[in-house]
């Protein structure tokens, strides 16, 4: 048995876009892992798009803005076994009008994007709660801290409310069940979700100026501490954030970026 113990596992993925997607690294570390993983996708237009890049792996579609999509998804794999853990790296926000000050936020962009990026997580714990296994591990992707970055819009709050979101859903399932629900935290990323965020890549070249390594984390960096939360390994880890930004919200006072705001 090796330390992680993913062999004869099952896990549920939502939220791979492309080969870019921390969801298609923690799948393909997971699979590398020796675990079966099951691979739930937005619409069948993004099924076609990942057909050559997901092969002939089992892969469903399902709109988490849909809450009977949801229900939908979790009936229809019922027969396939129980699951070990599910993975929710799902956000959306609606930029087209581009960023604007918060208190300029419209309704229905922030009710549709809270209930696209957080409180799907709810609805999926909910329907899937009879195919877990009672000492299944259910894992969020959020953001590593709660930043007050113009570009990023309303998302922050809305990430603020997933990662309050999987504390809550950890003592509910706690009446019941050993399930664990717990975040992953990301410093910036090269993503192409990301690229599409007005004014991102100037966000991430200053973020890695602060990380203790002056250097980015990776995807895959990412994608290893979320393989970690939901392996029995971390049975111990419950309704917690871990944060993976390389120490980047602590080093604000960088010298090097000191002196590179205040020069004259």
């Amino acid at each position: 048995m090796s330390f992680l113990d993913f062999a004869n596992r099952r896990y549920l993925i939502f939220g791979v876009a492309n080969r870019k997607s921390v969801a298609w690294a923690i799948g393909q570390t997971l699979e590398r892992e020796g675990a079966e993983v099951v691979y739930s996708v937005r619409s069948e237009a993004r099924r076609g798009s990942l057909a050559k890049l997901m092969g002939d792996r089992p892969m469903h579609i399902c709109d988490v803005e849909r809450e009977d999509e949801i229900t939908a998804l979790a009936e229809s794999l019922k027969g396939g076994g129980a699951f070990d853990g599910i993975v929710h790296a799902i956000a959306y926000a609606n930029y087209s009008a581009g960023i604007r000050p918060f208190h300029e936020t419209e309704r229905a962009d922030f009710l549709q994007a809270t209930a696209i990026s957080s409180f799907s997580l709810v609805e999926i714990s909910r329907a899937f709660k009879p195919l877990l296994k009672p000492d299944a591990s259910v894992v969020a992707i959020g953001i590593s801290s709660q930043v007050l970055a113009e570009n990023y819009g309303y998302m922050s709050p809305i990430k603020a409310a997933l990662e309050s979101s999987s504390r809550f859903l950890a003592k509910s399932f706690s009446a019941d069940t050993q399930v664990r629900f717990n975040t992953v935290n990301a410093g910036p990323l090269k993503t192409s979700a990301s690229a599409g965020i007005p004014g991102y890549l100037e966000n991430y070249l200053f973020a890695e100026k602060l990380t203790l390594r002056g250097k980015a984390i990776t995807t895959q960096e990412v994608a290893n501490a979320a393989v970690f939360l939901l392996s029995p390994a971390s049975s111990g880890i419950n309704a917690q954030s871990i944060v993976v930004n390389q120490g980047m919200d602590l080093n604000y006072f960088e010298k090097s970026v000191v002196s590179a705001a205040t020069k004259l």
